[in-house]
Formats: structure tokens, C-alpha cells, sequence
């Protein structure tokens, strides 16, 4: 069954608007002529589908448009060209270190971004000392935020997020928070979420981790949709070439 269908989907972005400068500058240059706007197409036409329990794995260099896309995937963004379908509740674990408030101590903060997520209190009563303890923060729970390092709140993040039970998981680089025990015990909670039957799309810049959990590969490269399949290990082996320079893209 069919869970996410992207179709022909283009995501366009306009620099030097009058978003971006303020209306005061926006009036100044409309008068002296000096109002430009630049288009930016972050991803062109880029089609893929995906069924009840597949997990993509997404590849590029920096700037592929990979987490563009995740947004418009997850809703936040509308395509400006194209269609996105999509099936049953999303979570979408991206930026996990904002969001929190520096100032709040961690249990303040956990509760803080529970509510974001749409949690109950009481769900939060009964779920705080799970989440502190999979994050390993019990003895930081009443610090302040702030002095937590960049990787201990991307911890809480996740384990915040990963409570969830959703038809459709998106990960923004996030198994990779922490030190290789947690990224091991990240995986081992991703593995039990698509255990389920979720369907879930993992942005990594760790061809291992591609491979080793998922059944489909995205290959994106500078907005452009350059392969997509479920021959993930060929896929791997062709960007790891194009990485290495043995191969070019046109």
C-alpha cells in the first residue's frame, strides 16, 4: 500500500523580497529602481513513492536540497510545483536542538517540547522518566539548558520525538546524535518504531547507516533528483564513486 507518493514536486525559493530587506528598503528601491528578486530552485522535479513500512534513505552533499524537501514531505513547506500524497499521521525530527528555551532547567524543557509535540501533560507525567533516562540526563534534569552541550540536547530532543507512533517517521540526521552507545541505542528505537509497520525517510551523511537500515535509496545532488530504487548498496557504491571522483554527474 502506498503510504507517500511525491510527484514531479519542485521547491522554489525568492531572494531579495521584500520578506527578506523590510518593507522600508522594499519601498527605497522600488523608488530608485533597485528592487530585484532572485529565484532559487532548492529541488526540481524530484518523484519517488513510498509503501507501508519502507525506509528511505536520502543522500547528497550539503546544499542537495535534501532537508528542503523533508520540510514540504512533513507539511511544513507547500511544493511550488508538484504534489506530495500522503497517509496516516507524520513525525518529523528535524532541528532538534531548537525549540527549547536556554533558560528553563531540562525537566522544564522536556515538559516545554512535549507540549510542542502535542503531548498531554499527564502523558508526560507518566512518560518523563523514560524520556530522562533514555536521554541519560537524570543528573542534569534541574540544570539549566544552557549548560548542556549541543549533542545532550539533541538527546532530549530525540527522545522526546521518538515516543511518538506515527504512520510516517522523518529523520533529519539525528541518529547520529550523541556518542556510538547512544547512536546505537537510537537505532535500536528507530528499528522498533518501523518494527510497526512505519514508514519512515532517513536523511544520513553515513553510507553504513543507509545500508545497513534501509530498503530504498534517494539520491539528490544539488536540487536533482539523480537516482531512486531499492538497489540501495549499488546506489551507495555509485555516490561513494562520485564522492571519491571517479564519477561525474552532467
Amino acid at each position: 500500500m502506498i503510504v507517500l507518493k511525491v510527484s514531479d514536486v519542485s521547491i522554489r525559493y525568492k531572494v531579495g523580497d521584500f520578506k527578506d530587506i523590510g518593507l522600508k528598503e522594499f519601498i527605497l528601491r522600488k523608488i530608485t529602481g533597485n528592487y530585484r528578486v532572485e529565484e532559487f530552485w532548492a529541488d526540481r522535479h524530484i518523484n519517488f513513492t513510498l509503501d507501508q513500512g519502507d525506509m528511505l534513505g536520502i543522500i547528497g552533499t550539503n546544499g542537495a536540497g535534501k532537508s528542503t524537501l523533508l520540510k514540504a514531505v512533513s507539511g511544513i513547506m507547500t511544493p511550488t510545483e508538484g504534489y506530495i500524497i500522503r497517509k496516516g499521521n507524520i513525525a518529523a525530527l528535524l532541528e532538534l536542538s531548537s525549540g527549547f528555551d536556554k533558560e528553563l532547567t531540562v525537566k522544564e524543557n522536556a515538559y516545554l517540547r512535549g507540549a510542542m509535540l502535542g503531548y498531554s501533560r499527564k502523558f508526560m507525567d507518566d512518560t518523563y522518566d523514560q524520556i530522562i533516562d533514555f536521554s541519560e540526563l537524570r543528573e542534569f534534569e534541574n540544570r539549566p539548558f544552557k549548560q548542556l552541550s549541543s549533542g545532550m540536547k539533541s538527546r532530549l530532543a530525540f527522545s522526546i520525538a521518538s515516543l511518538v507512533d506515527p504512520d510516517i517517521l522523518i529523520l533529519d540526521e539525528v541518529l547520529s546524535v550523541g556518542d556510538g552507545a547512544f547512536r546505537k541505542k537510537s537505532e535500536a528505537k528507530m528499528n522498533e518504531i518501523l518494527s510497526k509497520g512505519a514508514t519512515t525517510i532517513l536523511v544520513s551523511h553515513s553510507l553504513s547507516q543507509v545500508r545497513r537500515l534501509c530498503n530504498k535509496v534517494l539520491w539528490l545532488n544539488k536540487g536533482r533528483q539523480v537516482d531512486f530504487g531499492d538497489n540501495v548498496n549499488e546506489l551507495c557504491d555509485s555516490y561513494k564513486s562520485f564522492l571519491n571522483g571517479d564519477i561525474r554527474l552532467e
